[in-house]
């Protein structure tokens, strides 16, 4: 049984890590699950303490709401309206049901595009684009860090 265990735990840290870099797949939360596998374990949860799992799970759900955040952060740091912030939160809403990567480019495009729609100049509406995707970027390097962290430990735990 506990090969199975492993076996699985496997598969979601690498479907975890594959949904750092695809946005639709929500990957620290898939690989969380391999470490919440091995409370089934035998012994490799004697290895992993209490407040392990409560720090990593609070990573999770950090690095999830950053990822949304961001976006419209970057936008206003790069002097982007209120305008890029929307078009930016509804360039992502709109991406989701598209392709990956009009996902990695869907924020870029709705800062863009509200910042034109609201007047902006092409160059102000391009640095609020760039903003929104050098957060989206910071989002993905900031869930492969912690879903790294989560696969450390699972191995960790594993090795004993």
């Amino acid at each position: 049984m506990d090969w199975i265990i492993v076996i699985a735990g496997i598969f979601l840290l690498i479907t975890g890590l594959a949904g750092c870099v695809f946005p639709v797949i929500p990957g620290p939360p898939i690989a969380y699950g391999a470490l919440l596998l091995l409370l089934l374990h035998s012994s490799a949860s004697a290895n992993i303490s209490t407040g392990t799992y409560i720090w990593l799970g609070s990573g999770v759900v950090a690095v999830l709401v950053l990822d949304f955040i961001l976006p419209v952060i970057g936008a206003k740091r790069t002097g982007g309206t209120k305008a890029g912030k929307i078009g930016s939160t509804i360039g992502l809403v709109f991406s989701l049901f598209l392709n990956p990567i009009m996902i990695i480019i869907g924020p870029f495009i709705g800062a863009v595009v509200g910042e034109l729609l609201a007047g902006q100049t092409q160059k102000t509406a391009l640095r609020s684009g760039l903003g929104s995707f050098l957060g989206f970027l910071t989002g993905t390097f900031l869930k492969i860090i912690v879903t790294g962290f989560v696969a450390y430990t699972f191995v960790h735990a594993l090795i004993g």
